[in-house]
């Protein structure tokens, strides 16, 4: 498939010293939702940052749908729809006013009763942006992106703070935009999310990609297909290298005073752990099976949760 956006070696390094971006290497296919994944001062928002146009790099190549921002900076805003994390809207307007005035920022932008039909903002048109509510005010914030008429839409944490509901209506519109033929950059701080939208995804940390793939690749390669999650009357009792030597364990990690196991072949590795806590002594307080996450992947790699920053 043709490429969308792709960036090599990028580098960005401030007063000198400090390297926020430390030779990225990315590769975003047209038509595909990308998820960039990573905790605070991982060199998330810098890469995205660069990639929008919105900041130099200090070295390194980016090209957006095989264009440089250096000879065609213009082609590449008309591209382009941005919904960042915190759209910051003039309260004082209405939401019809709000997306004619971005409309007019555009050569050929989208229809604005269009995109207030597609993002259920029509019965609010002449509702001044303050007095709408949280759900409301981002899908605003997206459908100012979206009515650029753009190939790639980049969404800096679109759902941070809504309701259930509200994230589910977002994701549709991310379906919907994708379904069209769009590309998706994503960032975001929701597993779920990430796993359920994204065909693709990179986690970066220290400013480098440390893995890239789809989730259910990355799940599969990394995490393995189950986790066991279990806590004895004494937590001290086995070390973690005693509990990683049971059948079919892959890794083991600590989790608010919970051992968590990566296994394969869960009927293997039950049956050993229960032997091993009636052999020792133990009383088992805790147990319980799942099938592994994006979660998982994000904790094995970086030894924390994404949101723990």
């Amino acid at each position: 498939m043709p490429v969308a956006i792709r960036c090599r070696n990028l580098r960005k390094i401030y007063d000198g010293k400090v390297e926020a971006v430390a030779g990225l290497d990315l590769e975003i296919q047209e038509g595909e939702c990308f998820g960039l994944l990573g905790p605070n001062g991982a060199g998330k928002t810098t890469t995205i940052e660069i990639l929008e146009g919105l900041l130099p790099a200090t070295s390194g190549e980016v090209e957006i749908l095989g264009r440089r921002w250096a000879s065609n900076a213009r082609q590449i805003q008309e591209w382009l729809g941005i919904s960042l994390q915190q759209t910051r809207l003039s309260e004082k307007l209405t939401v019809r006013e709000t997306l004619n005035l971005f409309a007019s920022f555009y050569r050929r932008p989208r229809p604005v009763a269009e995109v207030m039909q597609d993002l259920s903002l029509t019965e609010k048109a002449d509702s001044w942006v303050g007095k709408l509510s949280g759900g409301q005010k981002q899908r605003l914030a997206v459908a100012t992106a979206l009515v650029a008429n753009p190939r790639i839409l980049f969404l800096d944490e679109p759902t941070t703070g809504l309701d259930p509901q509200s994230r589910r209506q977002l994701w549709d519109i991310i379906r919907n935009f994708r379904g069209q033929g769009g590309t998706i950059l994503l960032t975001t701080h929701y597993m779920d999310e990430a796993e359920r939208l994204c065909d693709r995804l990179s986690i970066i940390d220290h400013g480098r990609v440390i893995a890239s793939g789809s989730p259910a690749d990355l799940i599969e390669q990394i995490a393995g297909h189950h986790m066991i999650e279990f806590a004895t009357s004494d937590a001290a009792a086995l070390s973690a290298e005693e509990w990683r030597s049971l059948a079919g364990v892959e890794s083991v990690h600590h989790e608010n005073g919970i051992l968590v196991l990566s296994a394969r072949e869960p009927h293997q590795t039950i049956p050993a752990l229960l032997s091993a806590v009636k052999q020792r002594g133990l009383e088992l307080e805790h147990l319980t099976t799942r099938q592994a996450s994006l979660e998982d992947v994000f904790v094995h790699l970086t030894g924390r949760h994404l949101r723990e920053e």
